[in-house]
């Protein structure tokens, strides 16, 4: 389980990779924003314009948009809407709420919902769409971007009983393991290619009387979800992608044998005392925090997506020979190949006005991707990426965020969806980080499976 957007949206940091910092020129398609900067008012015209004029002239029309994105992460949103508003009239009117969760099901039930709202995990999608019918299927041309210029994975991800209930938004990629590639040049450390070099550079690093690996799973009320994709990788590299999704969907029980062996191959790791010192001290460290003794050389490994990017101080070199970088979490059995966890926010939609509709298209097509990537760099902020192919790796400003997009687009990839994110919210936001909690502080692997076991809805 990702940790929920409004603690994982990525922080301003500064990226002296060797990158060139890009200058943003929002195309301001001939027209003025409004007085209020919010854009709007009157459609625009001219050649900056034209991949615009498909929405047609909704002069005069208003599109409100809720999330758990708040300030100042939320600016680089606000900005990435610049073209749209100028270029068709529309005004789009942006909320950010750290209640966002709870507060969007209150306004459904008493009907005030959003236009729009950017879904955090599909497993909310699902409840929204089962519980309150209220969540409009995507129409055309929103479902034709999707199509085009998104892995199959992601419109998965957004469907319920198959049908299209929301386009993919942000995206985050998984399956790494930062560390600093000056220490191992240093040390004379090799990057590892499978699991078994990784524990053997891992046995080295502690018989030299160092640690091989840091973790922390401590997140406030949502403590315990870095185990969850660490556990979620480990499925699919012990037990492979077909037997992730029955997992996923339970057509397997949670506390099958497959899934035991699968955190007992995490335990290999966050279990040992030799490989992380005090090992309950895992469940008390901050999540942000975990991986920054690796620029001390006091930790060497780190598992974590390409969002943990954010959390390192300003003025690290995060790049493949700099400070800190991040290589992908290796395969386990090679005939299972090397199947990426992946994870993002989708965007719902609760009216279909022709405005609303056109927005969502637009949130879905490589314009916005793009505009959205102009906008964070210009704010010199990283972390943030999107699965849509037409996204150009010259607007990101980080060599991470390049590397996880270019994952992103490969076709020879395979992907998975979060799992946690996919699975019931009482499962996957409850039980499931209670049980990792409890697993790394002491419990068993069974009482932490059978526990989460017990708790999926009937």
């Amino acid at each position: 389980m990702s940790a929920p957007t409004s603690r994982r949206t990525p922080r301003t940091v500064a990226v002296t990779s060797g990158a060139i910092a890009l200058g943003l020129v929002l195309a301001a398609c001939g027209g003025s924003p409004a007085a209020d900067g919010g854009g709007g008012g009157q459609a625009a015209g001219g050649p900056e314009c034209a991949a615009y004029t498909q929405y047609g002239d909704l002069s005069g029309t208003t599109v409100s948009v809720y999330t758990s994105i708040v300030a100042p992460e939320d600016q680089s949103h606000i900005d990435s809407y610049d073209a749209f508003e100028n270029c068709t009239g529309a005004t789009i009117e942006y909320e950010g709420s750290r209640e966002f969760e709870a507060q969007l099901q209150v306004r459904i039930s008493g009907g005030n919902a959003p236009d729009l709202a950017y879904i955090p995990q599909p497993g909310l999608l699902s409840t929204l769409v089962q519980d309150t019918g209220s969540v409009v299927a995507v129409p055309q041309a929103a479902a034709a971007n999707v199509d085009q210029y998104f892995p199959e994975t992601y419109r998965e991800a957004g469907s319920v009983d198959g049908t299209l209930y929301a386009t993919p938004l942000g995206a985050n990629v998984k399956s790494y393991v930062w560390y600093s590639p000056q220490q191992f040049t240093e040390r004379g450390y090799t990057v590892p290619t499978t699991w078994d070099e990784m524990i053997a550079l891992s046995d080295s690093i502690a018989a030299e009387g160092n640690t091989p690996w840091c973790a922390g799973i401590e997140s406030g009320d949502a403590t315990g979800w870095p185990l969850t994709d660490f556990t979620e990788d480990a499925m699919l590299r012990t037990a492979g992608p077909d037997v992730y999704d029955q997992w996923v969907a339970h057509e397997i029980p949670f506390n099958d044998p497959q899934v035991a062996t699968a955190l007992d191959r995490v335990g290999s790791i966050l279990k040992n005392p030799a490989y992380v010192g005090d090992v309950t001290a895992i469940a008390t460290t901050s999540f942000g925090d975990a991986g920054l003794p690796i620029l001390d050389g006091a930790c060497f490994m780190h598992r974590q997506a390409n969002f943990y990017a954010a959390n390192w101080p300003e003025g690290t070199d995060v790049s493949e020979n700099g400070e800190v970088f991040a290589f992908p979490l290796p395969p386990i059995d090679p005939a299972l190949g090397e199947t990426i966890l992946v994870g993002g926010e989708f965007v719902a939609a609760f009216a279909d006005r022709p405005e609303v509709q056109a927005f969502q298209a637009y949130l879905s097509s490589p314009e916005w991707a793009n505009e959205k990537a102009k906008a964070t760099t210009a704010l010199e902020q990283t972390g943030w990426i999107s699965a849509n192919t037409g996204l150009d790796t010259a607007n990101l400003l980080s060599p991470i965020d390049v590397n996880s997009v270019e994952i992103l687009q490969d076709p020879e990839n395979e992907f998975r969806f979060d799992g946690s994110d996919l699975m019931p919210g009482a499962v996957g936001s409850g039980t499931f980080w209670t049980a990792m909690t409890n697993w790394v502080t002491g419990a068993s692997t069974a009482d932490a499976l059978n526990l989460v076991e017990s708790s999926w809805p009937q």
